[in-house]
C-alpha cells in the first residue's frame, strides 16, 4: 500500500506542475505583472530562413515557394536550404524554386542539429537579425515575416511561431492535433507571454536572434534539439516568446504507424534533456523561481494524451489497491486534468467546425492506449540515438 501511495503521489505531483504554474501566472497577471513591451525599430528585421532537408524532393519545392511568396521586403530576407547527406534531387529542386542551397556530406555526423550548426558557420550573421528554422515539409504563412517583425526588436530574443496542422480535416488524429495546437498557442503560450515566462521551442518555426547565437551559440545536438535549446536559453535568461500570428503549417501524421517513431523521439529526447540539464536549470542565477518552476513543468509534462493515460492507469491502480490516501490521490490526479480540459475545450471552440472536431475525440481512448505504449517504448531511444524520419505520404 505504501509503495502504491508513494508512486501515485509522486506522479500526481509531477502532473500537477503545469496546472500550478498556470495558476501562479494568473495570480501574477491579476496583480499587474506584465512582460515589458519594447519599441520596435523603424526598419523590419533582417531574416535568414534556414531549411534543413534530408531527401525531401517531394516537399522542398512547396516549402521554398512559400518562403519566396512572403509578404516581406525581399531585401530583408534570405532562404537557404541545407541539403544534408541527400541522395535525391533536393538540392536541385530547392535552387529551381528560388533558394540558395548548401550541400553537406558528413556520414559520421548526420542529422538536423549538426546540419544547422554547420550552416550557421557558413553564414555572415552580422548581416542578419534573426535566424528562422523551417522544416522542409512545411508551408509558411505569407504574413509570417510581418508577424515576427511586429515583435521586434528580435536580436536578443528567441521566438516560436504557431506550428499548425496543414491537414486538419484528414481524420480523427489530425483534428485532435489541430485542437491541441490551438489550445497551446492561442491560450497556454499566450498566458506565458503576458506574464513574461518562456514558451517552449518546438524545432519548426523557431526564430533565434543573432545576438543570442553570438553569445550562446548553437549547442543543441540531442534528438530533441528544440527542448535542449529551450532549456539552455532559459537557463541563460534568454526571453522566448510565442507568436500566435506567425503561422506555419505541416501535415500531421494520419495513422498511428506513421507517427510512431516521431512520438517516441519526442518523448525520449525530452527525457534526455531533462536528465542532463535539470540541475543547471534549477541552479541558474539568471532566472527567478517562477521561470524555473514553469520550465520544470514544461520539461516534465508528458503531453496531454499521455497525461490522460497515466491518470487513467493510476486511478485504476488506486481503485484496486485502495490505499488509505485513496481519496487524496484521486483528487490530485483529477485536479491535474483541469488545465488539459480547459485548454482542450478552448481549442475546440475556436475551430471552424467544433462539432466535427469533438466527434474526433471518440478516438481518444484508443489513441491514449497507443500513446502510452509509444511513451514506454521511447526508453530504447534515450540518449543520442539516430534520428528516424517520419514517413511521408
Amino acid at each position: 500500500m505504501i509503495v502504491v501511495s508513494v508512486l501515485v503521489g509522486f506522479v500526481a505531483a509531477v502532473l500537477l506542475l503545469p496546472t500550478v504554474s498556470d495558476v501562479v501566472s494568473l495570480v501574477r497577471l491579476l496583480l499587474g505583472h506584465r512582460r515589458i513591451a519594447l519599441t520596435p525599430p523603424a526598419a523590419p528585421p533582417r531574416l535568414l530562413f534556414l531549411v534543413p532537408a534530408h531527401n525531401e524532393e517531394k516537399l522542398i519545392a512547396s516549402c521554398v515557394h512559400s518562403l519566396m511568396a512572403l509578404r516581406y521586403p525581399a531585401e530583408r530576407r534570405r532562404a537557404v536550404v541545407i541539403a544534408d547527406n541527400c541522395t535525391d534531387r533536393t538540392a536541385e529542386l530547392a535552387r529551381q524554386a528560388g533558394a540558395q542551397c548548401l550541400e553537406r556530406h558528413d556520414r559520421q555526423l548526420p542529422g538536423k542539429p549538426r546540419a544547422i550548426a554547420w550552416a550557421l558557420s557558413q553564414q555572415p550573421l552580422e548581416d542578419v537579425d534573426s535566424v528562422v528554422i523551417i522544416d522542409a515539409d512545411t508551408v509558411v504563412d505569407p504574413d509570417f515575416g510581418v508577424s515576427l517583425a511586429q515583435a521586434a526588436p528580435v536580436t536578443h530574443k528567441a521566438f516560436q511561431g504557431y506550428f499548425d496542422v496543414r491537414n486538419p480535416t484528414d481524420g480523427a488524429l489530425t483534428r485532435m492535433a489541430a485542437v491541441l495546437a490551438a489550445g497551446n498557442y492561442r491560450f497556454a503560450y499566450a498566458l506565458k507571454r503576458r506574464v513574461g515566462l518562456n514558451a517552449p521551442l518546438l524545432g519548426n518555426g523557431m526564430c533565434i536572434g543573432t545576438a543570442v547565437l553570438a553569445t550562446h551559440g548553437w549547442n543543441a545536438f540531442t534528438i530533441a534539439e528544440d527542448w535542449e535549446l529551450y532549456t539552455l536559453y532559459t537557463t541563460q535568461g534568454v526571453p522566448i516568446e510565442s507568436l500566435e500570428r506567425a503561422r506555419l503549417y505541416a501535415e500531421e501524421a494520419r495513422s498511428l504507424r506513421q507517427s510512431s517513431s516521431q512520438r517516441q523521439r519526442w518523448t525520449a529526447g525530452k527525457l534526455t534533456v531533462l536528465g542532463r540539464l535539470i540541475t543547471r536549470l534549477i541552479g541558474s542565477a539568471k532566472i527567478g523561481p517562477a521561470q524555473k518552476f514553469d520550465a520544470l513543468a514544461e520539461l516534465t509534462a508528458p503531453g496531454p494524451v499521455v497525461h490522460l493515460g497515466l491518470v487513467t492507469a493510476l486511478a485504476l491502480l488506486v481503485a484496486v489497491a485502495r490505499p488509505p490516501e485513496a481519496a487524496i490521490l484521486l483528487f490530485a490526479l483529477g485536479a491535474s486534468l483541469v488545465r488539459f480540459a480547459i485548454y482542450t475545450v478552448a481549442g475546440l471552440l475556436v475551430q471552424p467546425h467544433p462539432l466535427r472536431c469533438a466527434v474526433a475525440f471518440a478516438f481518444l481512448p484508443l489513441y491514449m492506449v497507443w500513446r502510452l505504449g509509444a511513451a514506454f517504448a521511447a526508453a530504447k531511444m534515450l540518449g543520442n540515438k539516430p534520428w528516424i524520419r517520419t514517413a511521408r505520404q
